[in-house]
């Protein structure tokens, strides 16, 4: 038996062991909730098989346990924010199908200038713009070509060759925090928030708070990665490379379309729910879905901006992660496992609040490095909720701490698929990368931790 085959057993083995065994002032419901947790959790963090095919064991072990009924687990499956996500993936397949997206990065690049420090910030900018909308994934495969164009143009000097494939992706994963649909941790965030708390999370709520954070961040690692003597070649050369024809028709309706969007969810809480009162972010997603497939693309009068063909390729597995999330803290909330956690864990009283928070970031930053952020940030919620009603933190802010840390993991190319997309070019080896993430894993703690601390919760919710 290989090595996954012994994770997959190893599993069931722990539902077993957990949901036999007594355990005291823990209900049967309650048990069955930890003890199909932590199957889950197993088989996510070993990867015994893959981590969409995993999530799908809640609605198998759930209502088998006695932990949930089958319509209360299939119901976090249908969230209304897995359509919210639906909606934003559906607009950057259009945005990529049209090729805007190499529009927008060249667009940026030509503004920041042409020294190689500059070039390093433009691509910084552009990729974490372009991840703001689009998933990380896709923004970091996009701008690799681009990126391996300039470097084999100019003979792949050192270290502007490598610092420029760091630079996407750790863009990829700093822009992705600004916005709820930017990265799947934020988006568990707010469903989990809105299911367990009754507190809904909007999505210029998020950003007031999430985008200036992430500014900072992007700021520094420009610093960091630039802080060499730099050749005075000019890179003139870099804006003819592939000069882009003029903009087409269909990228000026996916642009019109996608600002329209963005305007609706910046405006919508202050604006627009005066008006609409049951407007929200996820109706505003699907419209903005919806009238890519209604709008016709300009080239011929039965084409479209988008079709089922290129929508197909959605990342479903990226959904049912999520939904998998929410069925877990469905499970906690409804039981009284949030309570015996909380209970158990007295003992972290101990702890100054302050430190206890630094603890859960820190921790969190670097068990990402070896797990996937969606799933980290599934398993970690709900018992962080526990964690900070019991030490009477500020939950919310506790949360988003963890929920922003699972997205700043920079040193293993196995951490985010960005690290491991640049990483696949080989233009860095692992001790490059690992040397310059190790330092901006710890830059990312303290900033994140400085921005829940005096910023607060008061500008999400």
């Amino acid at each position: 038996m290989g090595k996954k085959g012994i994770h997959v057993l190893i599993g069931p083995l722990l539902f077993f062991i957990v949901y036999n065994v007594p355990i005291a002032g823990l209900s049967e419901e309650g048990q069955a909730v930890l003890a199909s947790t932590l199957w889950i959790a197993y088989w996510w963090i070993a990867e015994a098989l893959d981590l969409a095919i995993t999530s799908l064991l809640p609605i198998i072990i759930f209502p088998l346990s006695g932990a949930l009924r089958i319509e209360d687990v299939t119901a976090s499956y249908g969230h209304p924010f897995i359509y919210l996500f639906m909606g934003g993936f559906i607009l950057g397949l259009a945005i990529q199908k049209w090729n805007l997206h190499k529009r927008i990065a060249f667009s940026i690049i030509r503004l920041t200038g042409t020294s190689e420090k500059m070039v390093i910030l433009g691509f910084l900018l552009a990729t974490a713009f372009l991840s703001m909308w689009l998933s990380n994934t896709a923004t970091a495969i996009m701008l690799l070509p681009i990126g391996t164009s300039v470097i084999e143009h100019f003979k792949n000097r050192q270290p502007f060759s490598k610092n420029l494939m760091l630079s996407v992706a750790y863009g990829a994963s700093i822009g992705g925090m600004s916005t709820l649909i930017g990265s799947p941790p934020n988006i568990i965030l707010a469903g989990i928030v809105q299911s367990s708390l009754g507190i809904e999370i909007t999505f210029v709520g998020w950003m007031l708070f999430a985008f200036p954070l992430s500014c900072v961040l992007l700021f520094i690692t420009w610093l960091y990665l630039t802080h060499y003597k730099e050749d005075k070649l000019a890179l003139n050369k870099l804006l003819v490379i592939e000069p882009l024809p003029p903009i087409s028709e269909a990228e000026k309706r996916v642009l019109y379309v996608f600002l329209f969007v963005a305007f609706m969810w910046v405006t919508r809480s202050f604006i627009w729910v005066k008006f609409v009162p049951k407007l929200d972010d996820t109706i505003i997603a699907i419209t903005g879905a919806l009238l890519l497939f209604l709008i016709p693309s300009g080239r011929s009068a039965r084409e479209r901006l988008m079709n089922w063909e290129v929508a197909k390729s959605l990342p479903w597995g990226v959904l049912l992660i999520f939904g998998a999330g929410l069925a877990i803290a469905n499970g906690f909330s409804a039981t009284d496992l949030t309570v015996w956690i909380g209970e158990s864990l007295n003992g972290a009283r101990i702890l100054p609040s302050f430190l206890f928070v630094l603890v859960v970031i820190a921790s969190i930053n670097f068990l990402t490095e070896i797990t996937s952020n969606t799933a980290t940030a599934s398993m970690m919620l709900p018992v962080l909720i526990a964690l900070g009603t019991v030490l009477e933190l500020d939950v919310i802010a506790l949360l988003v701490g963890a929920t922003l840390a699972c997205s700043c993991a920079f040193m293993l190319p196995v951490a985010t698929p960005p690290n491991a997309i640049v990483f696949s070019s080989g233009y860095l080896n692992l001790k490059d990368m690992m040397r310059t993430g190790f330092w901006l894993n710890i830059i990312s703690i303290i900033v994140i931790y400085l921005f829940v601390s005096f910023a607060g919760s008061w500008l999400i919710v």
